[in-house]
C-alpha cells in the first residue's frame, strides 16, 4: 500500500493536470467560435461558385469545356493525396482517424504507378514520413491561422503539375466540421474538376466570352476547396481538443476523488494503528 506522502504527492499532481487541461479546453473553446464563423462564412461561397461553374458549362459548347486542361480526364495512373492534419496533438481519435483513412486511400490505389502525399500539418508529416511515404510537399502551421495565401500557393503547385501532366488526379483527405462533437472524414477529388450538375438554368450576362470565363474561374475554384478544407480541419481540430481535455478534466476530478478516498483510509489505518499501539503499551506497562 503506497505511504500518505505518496498519496499526497499524487493527488497534488493530478491537480496540476486537471488545471492545465481545463486551460486547454478553455483557450480551445474560444479559438472554435471564431473558426466556426469562418467555416459557415466560407460554405456559402463555395456553394455559389460551383453554381456558377455548373452553369457556365451549359454555356460552353461540350467540346470546348473538355478542352479545359483542368477537366481532363484521364487514366489515374499518377495520383496526388492532400492529407489535412494538425500540428499539435492532445486531441483525441482526430489525427488517428485521418491517418487511418490515409492508409485505407492508399491501400486501395495500391495498383498505381505512383501515389504521392502532400501533407498540410505536424502529425501526419511526422508518421508518414518516418514509414517512408512518398511525400513531395509539406506545409506546417498553416491550419493555426488558415490565410488564402497559403491555400492559393497549394492550388497553384498542383495545378501547374496537373497541366504538365506529371499527375493524373488530385484528391483530398480532411475532415469536416459538422457540429461541437460530430465532425465526418471526407475524400473528394480535386482534380480534374467535376462541374457540377446544372440545378437551376441562370441565364448570365457575360462581358467575356464563356468559355474564358470558365478557364478563369476553375483555378479559382481549386484554390476556395483547398481554403475550406483548411478552414474545416482547423475547427475540427479545435473541437476534437476541446471535447478531449473536457473528457481528460472529468477524468482527473475522478481519480483525484479516489485518490482522495484512499487517503483518508490510509490515515485512518495510520491513526488505528497508533491508538492499538498506545493501548497496548499501557496494558503493558500494567
Amino acid at each position: 500500500m503506497p505511504s500518505l506522502i505518496d498519496i499526497r504527492r499524487r493527488i497534488r499532481s493530478v491537480r496540476n493536470t486537471q488545471q492545465i487541461t481545463k486551460a486547454m479546453k478553455m483557450v480551445s473553446a474560444a479559438k472554435l467560435r471564431r473558426a466556426q464563423d469562418r467555416v459557415i462564412a466560407a460554405r456559402p461561397y463555395a456553394t455559389l461558385l460551383r453554381k456558377v461553374l455548373s452553369n457556365l458549362a451549359v454555356a460552353v459548347a461540350v467540346e470546348q469545356a473538355a478542352s479545359n486542361p483542368l477537366l481532363a480526364r484521364r487514366a489515374e495512373r499518377r495520383i496526388l493525396l492532400l492529407l489535412f492534419t494538425s500540428d499539435k496533438g492532445l486531441a483525441g481519435a482526430f489525427n488517428s482517424n485521418l491517418i487511418k483513412a490515409a492508409q485505407k486511400f492508399m491501400g486501395e490505389h495500391r495498383d498505381s504507378e505512383s501515389l504521392e502525399l502532400e501533407i498540410i500539418g505536424r502529425k501526419g508529416r511526422d508518421f508518414f514520413r518516418k514509414r517512408g511515404a512518398h511525400i513531395v510537399g509539406e506545409h506546417i502551421g498553416v491550419l493555426a491561422n488558415p490565410r488564402c495565401e497559403n491555400a492559393a500557393a497549394i492550388a497553384r503547385k498542383v495545378i501547374e503539375r496537373f497541366r504538365a501532366d506529371e499527375i493524373d488526379a488530385v484528391y483530398l483527405l480532411n475532415n469536416e466540421f459538422k457540429s461541437m462533437v460530430s465532425q465526418r472524414l471526407a475524400v473528394s477529388r480535386l482534380l480534374p474538376v467535376e462541374i457540377p450538375a446544372q440545378v437551376e438554368a441562370v441565364d448570365y450576362i457575360l462581358e467575356q466570352p464563356p468559355n474564358e470565363m470558365l478557364e478563369s474561374m476553375l483555378p479559382r475554384f481549386v484554390e476556395i476547396e483547398v481554403y475550406r478544407s483548411m478552414l474545416e480541419t482547423g475547427a475540427t481540430e479545435l473541437a476534437a481538443r476541446m471535447m478531449a481535455m473536457d473528457a481528460a478534466t472529468t477524468n482527473a476530478g475522478e481519480m483525484i476523488s479516489t485518490l482522495t478516498l484512499n487517503m483518508n483510509r490510509v490515515r485512518q489505518a495510520s491513526i488505528t494503528k497508533e491508538i492499538i499501539e498506545v493501548v497496548s503499551g499501557a496494558l503493558a506497562l500494567e
